[in-house]
């Protein structure tokens, strides 16, 4: 499936149904914990495969990227990276200088394009066997708990526009979904040329909610746009989100604890309720399988 047809999907189920996505486990020998969980509790597993390159975990996420894909589902891959560690504390302790940064030639620009050239690699990669990837990269950027947030809107804006045409002029990637991921309320002062990205999204983990406010922020935004809820902990009933008309495009709640802390009637409602979709709905919705899987 290309690009536009994935897009062109996600636009079409838009208010009427609300694809599930599952992140994996960033830890070696775990990535598979929470399907397993989901698919033993409801007999489902998710339509979307959340994956991270936190870790230098290139191949593992193409590896796990294509065998899912294989099964008939979508990838998302976010990245929780440094500039000189690719390790979750860099991505939040570190802190740029930002002029250096985003100067060619300089030490800082030349580590962080070895970083993106590994990751652009690994797109490629997926590219070549024509997987659309929800792109995520640099999420939570208004929340400035990460490096890529915490020296503001315009400089944020700067870094996104530089990753959006280096990745797609220099490396020529076309398989990219960029999902813009803001965190909790959306604040002023981080608005992004709707040109740069495809979804807008945001996440929060206060508790058993639909994020209805977020919601009707990124609408306002960024009319016509789908929007994503593309990260949570508790999740509410599947009623709530058609009756506070949250049309998200998909819910993802993260790893570990944040999932497995989501009473398991719960998940089984939320996974056999129709206007959910599965990995074994997604077929219907218009979503073709890989053709080596077709009858």
């Amino acid at each position: 499936m290309t690009k536009q047809a994935l897009l062109s999907l996600l636009s079409s189920l838009e208010g009427k149904k609300i694809l599930l996505a599952q992140q994996e486990s960033p830890r070696r020998g775990f990535a598979d914990r929470e399907n397993e969980w989901i698919q033993a509790l409801t007999g489902e597993l998710p339509a979307i495969r959340g994956l991270d390159f936190i870790h230098d975990d290139y191949d593992g996420v193409v590896d796990r990227s294509r065998i899912w894909r294989d099964h008939g589902g979508i990838v998302t891959i976010c990245w929780h990276t440094g500039i000189e560690e690719n390790t979750y504390p860099a991505s939040k302790e570190e802190n740029p200088d930002w002029e250096k940064l985003l100067t060619p030639g300089t030490d800082a620009w030349n580590l962080l394009h070895t970083r993106w050239d590994r990751a652009a690699e690994a797109l490629g990669k997926l590219q070549a066997e024509e997987i659309p990837v929800l792109w995520r990269p640099f999420h939570e950027f208004d929340g400035r708990w990460f490096w890529w947030g915490k020296a503001g809107g315009d400089m944020f804006r700067a870094l996104w526009k530089h990753m959006h045409d280096y990745f797609e002029k220099d490396h020529g990637l076309t398989n990219l979904i960029w999902v813009l991921g803001y965190a909790d309320d959306i604040l002023p002062g981080w608005e992004m040329d709707p040109e740069l990205f495809d979804i807008a999204g945001s996440d929060t983990y206060r508790g058993e909610t639909v994020h209805a406010q977020a919601y009707q922020r990124l609408k306002t935004l960024y009319p016509g746009k789908p929007a994503a809820f593309h990260e949570c902990g508790l999740i509410p009933p599947v009623d709530a989100f058609f009756k506070e008309k949250c049309a998200w495009s998909w819910i993802m709640p993260w790893h570990g604890n944040n999932l497995m802390s989501n009473h398991p009637r719960r998940i089984q409602e939320i996974y056999q309720d129709d206007r959910m979709v599965t990995l074994s709905r997604l077929e219907t919705c218009g979503f073709p399988l890989p053709d080596g899987n077709k009858a």
